[in-house]
């Protein structure tokens, strides 16, 4: 695939999804991949069409007689298999080194282990079983309100890595590098409109708990390890979309 035939928007927009998916998609050249930093405003976009998929299996389930449990069962399965699990992936890791080091070298050290700790463990638990709950409650009203959750929380990632530096020279946020604060505004932003019309008013008590969440998950990062990582970014999806999904419940189950 020739990238300069095609606009900038549709070659970032194949980045991010390439980074954060594993959906079989056309390979592009090398030289495109110097724009990774600067596709992250797409992430929202490659959110949204993972809940959508996700949640149309869901419904699927659905149609055939299934419980709501099970459906959203269905529906976290498939976002787990088409992303990797890579957000639990850093979701766990981070657990683990937060609270399993008492410096920002071992604390790292421990977020690189490919092993699973106590932490790890009952964040994934927690998280996981929070998040079935809350798409059990909202899969019956449709596709919509698991589309704004899947967008809107992966539009808290790129303000992070904007905010933060890297907090180590490798792995797989620094190899995307730090984007400009601006770029990140517009995934934000991107995101809150693609949330806003899928759900409407709750979107901005959604807005106001993300921002919380990843800000406060930011301070945490900066005091552990001095930075952030693909972990913490991981993370920051994870938990903006478990409290999404709380705000959703209250205001539309």
């Amino acid at each position: 695939m020739k990238t300069d035939r095609l606009p900038k928007w549709l070659v970032d927009l194949l980045l991010a999804a390439t980074l954060l998916t594993r959906l079989p998609l056309p390979r592009l050249p090398d030289t495109s991949y110097a724009r990774m930093g600067n596709a992250v405003w797409t992430y929202p976009i490659v959110g949204a069409a993972l809940g959508g998929l996700a949640a149309l299996f869901g419904h699927l389930l659905l149609m055939l007689g299934l419980p709501d449990s099970f459906a959203a069962g269905g529906l976290l399965a498939i976002l787990i298999l088409i992303t990797g699990a890579m957000h639990e992936d850093g979701l766990a890791d981070s657990a683990d080194g937060f609270w399993g080091g008492f410096d920002p070298k071992r604390r790292l050290e421990i977020m690189k282990d490919s092993h699973l700790g106590t932490y790890g463990l009952l964040a994934l638990l927690l998280v996981t079983g929070l998040r079935w709950l809350a798409y059990a409650s909202l899969l019956p009203l449709g596709i919509l309100p698991i589309i704004a959750a899947t967008a809107l929380s992966r539009s808290a990632m790129p303000v992070l890595m904007a905010a933060l530096p890297n907090a180590r020279d490798s792995g797989l946020s620094h190899s995307v590098g730090r984007p400009a604060m601006p770029v990140a505004i517009l995934g934000l932003a991107l995101g809150l409109l693609i949330a806003g019309s899928c759900v409407g008013l709750p979107v901005f008590a959604a807005l106001i708990l993300t921002l919380a969440v990843a800000i406060g998950i930011g301070a945490l990062a900066k005091a552990k390890i001095e930075g952030q990582t693909g972990d913490v970014l991981g993370a920051t999806q994870q938990l903006t979309e478990v409290s999404i999904l709380a705000v959703l419940v209250i205001q539309l189950a």
